[in-house]
């Protein structure tokens, strides 16, 4: 079996849960792979990513670390079989692998949370908005990439809007909401498509105004709190200047969890942030 060269975020993920079950169990990558009848290179490959493992040698894996949560397994044994195909894949090679890495931990969540603070929120951007985002890019982008970041940007509305759309909360600071990113005409039709966006079920969005000062989180960004079907499966993304960070680490999730509650708590009802969204369009 050939290494993957560049393995994707959910088989990082995959891997690094496995890491966390051997060691728990106190045992060694040759212990493990004594018993699983393989090499230690194989334990280690498969715990780096770089190896996929099928879901009987990961239910025998689970077996050996005598892991007593089948949810888990359940949830990793939905990872196996090597890279999953999706629409995300189409765009392999022409964009940053970041970008696919934030569409396949969409598509795998079972709920997101964001707080955005000088952008909005990527999974409710219109065309004309995204395009506007791309074409700041220092050095420019060239005008192919552009594109297909676009179209990849928009494709990923699909967890929203599509035919099993997940829970999402986002949480957005005025200076997001009051950016007029592609000029006017363009900043009022995304504030509405936002605001349709916010109409549906499975949408929350909420506003921070100025008013508020203070609050956790504010020095990020862009922050994306993916929730797998196993919380211990969950993963944070943030933006940097060098592109996407992950974040796995139980303290760390649970440090953003706890960060996210009191974000949410200090930012105006979904009611009146509709009402606060309505007013900036209106001064539009």
């Amino acid at each position: 079996m050939a290494p993957r060269h560049t393995p994707t975020i959910l088989q990082r993920r995959f891997g690094t849960e496995l890491r966390r079950l051997r060691e728990g169990a106190g045992m060694t990558a040759p212990e493990a792979a004594g018993l699983l009848g393989t090499d230690r290179t194989v334990i280690s490959n498969v715990e780096a990513g770089r190896f996929g493992i099928s879901e009987e040698r990961l239910r025998r894996l689970a077996s050996i670390y005598e892991c007593g949560e089948p949810d888990l397994i359940d949830a990793l044994a939905g990872l196996t079989g090597g890279r999953k195909t999706g629409w995300w894949e189409e765009y392999r090679g022409k964009i940053p692998p970041g970008f696919l890495d934030v569409s396949a931990l969409e598509r795998y969540a079972v709920r997101l949370r964001t707080v955005q603070t000088a952008h909005l929120p990527g999974l409710f951007h219109t065309e004309d908005h995204a395009r506007a985002i791309f074409e700041m890019f220092v050095p420019p982008l060239p005008r192919l990439e552009v594109e297909l970041r676009v179209a990849h940007r928009l494709a990923r509305q699909s967890v929203i809007t599509g035919d099993h759309p997940i829970p999402y909360t986002g949480v957005i600071h005025e200076a997001a909401i009051k950016m007029q990113l592609g000029g006017r005409s363009a900043a009022r039709a995304q504030l509405m498509h936002l605001l349709d966006a916010s109409e549906r079920a499975n949408v929350t969005i909420q506003v921070i105004p100025f008013a508020v000062g203070g609050f956790p989180l504010l020095g990020d960004s862009s922050v994306l709190y993916a929730e797998a079907p196993n919380h211990h499966l969950d993963t944070v993304q943030m933006d940097s200047p060098t592109g996407a960070v992950f974040i796995d680490s139980p303290t760390q999730l649970a440090n953003f969890r706890t960060r996210l509650d009191l974000v949410e708590k200090v930012a105006l009802t979904p009611i009146k942030s509709r009402d606060f969204i309505h007013s900036v369009v209106r001064e539009l």
